[in-house]
């Protein structure tokens, strides 16, 4: 089942800005990333998925209901990048209030207070009041909050970005332990590793567009570099090699070339020793998500957008 499908959504703010003709699928039970720079577009195509704004034009399904549609607000959590909570509450008090706003009854949140507290480690800590807390435990409260209706679909919007390495660690692991019980986490971010490290799935947004969609591994092996270590690289070799791939550089007998994929690399190799070159050395390396981003975003290149 898509948990989100968009048309050609756009929202934009007197014809500028915002996010344009966002076309794209996420699956059920993946941890999708959104990653663009500050400005591209990413928290406006977030609040418009969520419902608190309205789309300009185009359309979307979340949960299969149409957008905005309270169907589809009962099963979905929100954890916005900035936000900020009643200090004076207790932090039981604050769950009780987001459980009332969700329409649980008093036993469903009295049963569901302690489950998402023990989830998101801050078991012990209900008569404390929020304001009390350091950055990270407040990072962590309003996850417990946009958790306590066992949402289906949960919309993180930078959730790291306050928290220290070991905070971010944590969150880490609390977002593959909530995939795990089926939990489908849509993630907005600008910090590359954190994404890299838990998304099945990947969009990088620039200038309010899609410029790459797909799943991680598929973007991050698409282009990788090879470097060869040969008795010889003789002049006819070269013209050889570059119907492979891209020579990058050559120094002494090592060569370094880029080719489209991996599955390059073997037949490349085969293509060597049929030829009767020695091959001392092949180290190949696929691209990060980094080089990626910054391929895609500073140098203006588009793959092509892979909606299904």
């Amino acid at each position: 089942m898509e948990m989100i499908t968009t048309f050609n959504l756009t929202k934009q703010y007197k014809g500028q800005g915002g996010c344009r003709e966002i076309n794209l699928s996420v699956p059920s039970g993946h941890i999708f990333g959104l990653l663009g720079p500050n400005g591209a577009g990413k928290s406006t195509l977030v609040k418009t998925l969520v419902g608190l704004l309205q789309p300009t034009s185009g359309s979307a399904l979340i949960l299969g209901n149409p957008l905005g549609s309270y169907k589809c607000r009962e099963k979905i959590g929100f954890l916005p990048e900035l936000f900020s909570y009643q200090k004076w509450l207790s932090a039981e008090e604050l769950l009780t209030l987001h459980g009332q706003l969700y329409k649980m009854t008093k036993q469903a949140i009295k049963k569901r207070i302690p489950e998402v507290l023990t989830l998101i480690g801050l078991t012990g800590t209900e008569h404390k009041k929020v304001g009390s807390f350091s950055k990270g435990m407040q990072q962590r409260i309003g996850l417990a909050c946009a958790l306590m209706n066992e949402p289906k679909l949960l919309f993180l919007d930078e959730p790291t970005s306050a928290l220290d390495p070991l905070g971010r660690r944590d969150m880490r692991e609390i977002m593959l332990n909530l995939k795990e019980t089926g939990t489908t986490i849509f993630l907005n971010s600008h910090l590359l590793s954190e994404v890299e490290a838990v998304c099945d799935q990947v969009a990088i947004i620039n200038k309010g567009r899609l410029v790459a969609v797909g799943e991680m591994e598929e973007l991050l092996t698409k282009k990788c570099e090879v470097e060869i270590e040969l008795d010889t690289i003789s002049p006819e070799f070269q013209r050889e090699i570059k119907e492979w791939g891209k020579i990058l550089a050559i120094q002494n007998n090592t060569l370094q070339i880029q080719v489209a994929d991996k599955e390059t690399v073997p037949l490349l190799a085969k293509k060597i020793i049929e030829a009767g070159y020695k091959l001392y050395n092949l180290h190949y390396r696929h691209s990060s998500l980094e080089d990626v981003f910054v391929q895609l975003v500073e140098g203006g290149e588009q793959q092509d957008v892979d909606h299904s």
